[in-house]
């Protein structure tokens, strides 16, 4: 465990001196009077910060930083410029560039286009579905559309069936590290749907497993054909991969799947996977048409869009479930719309640090993705606390944020506790962070950012066993026992 102090203005962990907002290594010009307080404030600040972790027993690098919201003091700091991986705490940053750059009322657009004229029911041109970068879009929605172009009378499309996903880079995954068949790093491209994951089901009868694929929502259930699952006699590896012929094709450990169940797996080919759904649908509705193909629209009429939900209630969504696609898509949604060039994830995550950098002076911090699902990103406690300092007296990031549960000695939710926070967490393999907002008892709020990281112990887990390696549970449920109590150390100290 690395350990290295950068507070200031802290007596013997009994006492606390606000520092000047614009450097955390001033010392004050004069001490204050120790303010005496009761035996929970010696529990909470007994033996300073630095004791605190040791006590933890935690195996890795401990960074946290907290400040006044009011004032924009920064009260304490521990090892508060050393970067480490944020994991998902990294979507508060992604939900800040996208409200700014975009907007809290934007809506991502879906559309369908004709290149050619229709007469007598036949659309003697294309058809393209065009993405807009919607990641909420989902087979429903696919219905909707395909219900309105049958509308304006069209029977059959004589020219081409094209799907155009050409509004944001094409990514094979958020994370390539990550497994191949773990839902939350599918692949990113302009068209999305139903998160980019197809649902696999299945079922032993009494001739072995019977299986299937489909792009299920709580109305439709249609059966994909871009995504194929085999059943294989075997107990390891659980999946394989490959794309054959423009084709997902999975194969499944029969000695891993019991008598049935289902999952979701990544999509990863998604311009495909929409084409496929959408071309059903158009089928469903008596249109004919022929197998999709990607490929760019060049202008045309529209016959049928959708708007998504405004940008605000999709930022919360994602920090409430957490939802790396969507992270990735409204992410570099908003590099596309600065005019910044990019060709893959991680020219857009570097856009946006710099644009953190200039904006809200997070010098320390470079990110590979919008997400935080790729463990080279790198973040301090104290940019992500300079930030929210900033940014709450705009008010626009914390009623995005949800609340973070505190819990008594048992592990049990309390409800009743004294602190309230408001925060995004993050999880990775061994990396823990939250960040956002604690109010204290008296009513002080605070922004504090909290990362833990064993980075050694991560980089030796194989790939294969990155869903649930040995040890990761335990790790993190320390972790967040450790983030509790830095936050009650906090609220005792800086709550009167």
């Amino acid at each position: 465990m690395a350990l290295k102090l950068t507070r200031r203005g802290f007596v013997a962990g009994l006492s606390c001196v606000a520092l000047p907002a614009t450097g955390w290594a001033t010392a004050p010009t004069k001490s204050l009077r120790p303010i005496a307080r009761g035996a929970e404030f010696t529990a909470q600040a007994q033996g300073g910060i630095e004791s605190l972790v040791r006590r933890s027993g935690i195996q890795g690098h401990v960074v946290c930083a907290v400040a006044d919201v009011k004032s924009g003091l920064h009260l304490e700091a521990l090892n508060g410029k050393e970067s480490l991986p944020p994991a998902s705490v990294a979507k508060a940053l992604t939900a800040l560039y996208a409200m700014e750059v975009l907007g809290s009322n934007y809506r991502f657009e879906t559309r369908v286009i004709a290149t050619g004229p229709i007469k007598n029911g036949v659309l003697k041109g294309d058809l393209v579905l065009q993405g807009g970068g919607d990641p909420t879009l989902n087979t429903d929605h696919l219905a909707a559309l395909a219900a309105a172009v049958k509308s304006k009378g069209i029977r059959e499309v004589r020219g081409t069936f094209k799907i155009d996903d050409s509004a944001l880079p094409m990514v094979a995954s958020i994370d390539s590290e990550q497994p191949d068949h773990l839902g939350y790093s599918p692949a990113v491209s302009g068209i999305a749907l139903n998160y980019n994951r197809v649902h696999f089901e299945w079922k032993r009868g009494s001739k072995g497993y019977s299986v299937a694929m489909d792009a299920r929502t709580e109305k439709y259930r249609p059966e994909v054909h871009m995504a194929k699952m085999k059943v294989i006699k075997r107990q390891v590896p659980v999946y394989t991969y490959a794309d054959r012929n423009g084709v997902d094709n999975w194969t499944v450990a029969s000695g891993a799947l019991g008598k049935g169940g289902a999952r979701w797996l990544p999509v990863r080919r998604p311009a495909a996977y929409a084409g496929d759904v959408f071309a059903t649908m158009m089928r469903a509705n008596g249109v004919v048409l022929k197998k999709g193909v990607v490929g760019r629209s060049t202008g045309g009429t529209v016959l049928a869009q959708r708007q998504s939900v405004p940008l605000s209630k999709i930022l919360y969504g994602m920090l409430k479930y957490s939802n790396n696609l969507t992270a990735e898509m409204v992410g570099m949604t908003a590099t596309a719309a600065r005019g910044v060039r990019m060709r893959s994830l991680k020219d857009s995550g570097g856009a946006m640090s710099d644009w953190a950098a200039q904006r809200y002076g997070m010098t320390g911090t470079r990110m590979v993705d919008h997400s935080g699902l790729g463990d080279a990103s790198r973040m301090t406690a104290v940019d992500l606390v300079g930030a929210l300092v900033k940014v709450r007296k705009t008010g626009v990031l914390h009623p995005l944020l949800k609340p973070f549960p505190m819990r008594d000695a048992k592990g049990r939710i309390n409800k009743t506790h004294p602190i309230k926070v408001n925060a995004k967490t993050g999880t990775l393999n061994f990396v823990s962070g939250l960040g956002g907002f604690m109010t204290a008892a008296d009513g002080t709020e605070l922004a504090f950012a909290i990362f833990v990281a064993d980075v050694d112990r991560r980089a030796r887990i194989k790939r294969a066993d990155r869903e649930v390696p040995a040890g990761a549970r335990t790790w993190n449920r320390s972790a967040k026992k450790l983030q509790q109590k830095l936050i009650e150390r906090w609220g005792a100290l800086y709550g009167s």
